[in-house]
């Protein structure tokens, strides 16, 4: 379990968890009033909403529910002022985090977040205390049923892209910061919307964790996070034996 992609193997890994749709719709939710509230409220030429919509559908939110989130977006109706934030620290083993949140109250979030890394080893740094270890990258995901791997890599080639990983779980292709709205819309008029388009961060090189209690502390630090209502997004750059992760799972 490594690299990039380490949190799609943490969300199986949790499976029967996940049945907290109240704290994936409260973050599903933030995301569509944002997204609305940042451009147009029509999907078709706001591609930020278009994604949290597909990702909505993907939790099976009702279409009521995402209409009432848009319409308090594009009228700011909802009377919080959400904004994004980062933080950034180091987890057990020297392991390298960023966190990305979508907060009304950046103390309150400040607050949970530290407290996070401190009670479960880790210390919270300062702003970019991380982030040169980690590269900014665009990234677009489609499903394996978007399209073979050969065709995704001949799209993403024509479109632009720097590297498409496909797996049985799906596609997912990267780029340059500058180029996710170009690559993306090539890539979508060829295998329609894509689970999502977002600028996201890449380790550019991974830490090892080959002790069982370290791997087991910093996994329980990784899920607080991304149970934490204002955070949207967690990035690390471990790797840890499947040996491991099969006695954790």
């Amino acid at each position: 379990m490594a690299g990039h992609s380490q949190f799609k193997n943490i969300m199986h890994r949790k499976g029967a968890q996940d049945a907290k749709r109240a704290k994936v719709f409260t973050k599903l939710i933030r995301e569509l009033t944002v997204a609305a509230r940042s451009g147009l409220p029509d999907p078709a030429a706001n591609p930020r909403l278009r994604a949290a919509i597909v990702a909505a559908r993907g939790a099976n939110m009702s279409k009521d529910t995402m209409d009432r989130a848009i319409k308090r977006g594009a009228g700011g109706e909802d009377g919080a002022n959400y904004e994004e934030v980062r933080y950034e620290g180091y987890g057990p083993g020297s392991v390298a985090i960023i966190v990305e949140a979508l907060t009304d109250n950046r103390n309150r979030t400040a607050s949970e977040v530290r407290s996070a890394f401190t009670k479960n080893g880790g210390a919270m740094g300062e702003t970019n205390s991380v982030s040169f270890m980690f590269d900014r990258i665009g990234s677009i995901g489609f499903p394996a049923s978007a399209g073979s791997a050969e065709a995704m890599f001949e799209g993403a080639l024509d479109a632009g892209a720097d590297n498409v990983d496909s797996s049985e779980d799906g596609h997912e292709i990267t780029c340059a910061p500058e180029d996710l709205g170009a690559v993306r819309e090539a890539l979508e008029a060829k295998f329609g919307t894509p689970v999502h388009a977002r600028l996201d961060w890449k380790p550019q090189t991974t830490v090892p964790v080959g002790d069982e209690d370290t791997a087991k502390a910093l996994l329980k630090l990784l899920d607080l996070l991304e149970d934490n209502d204002d955070v949207q997004r967690v990035q690390a750059n471990f790797e840890i034996p499947d040996e491991i992760m099969e006695r954790l799972g």
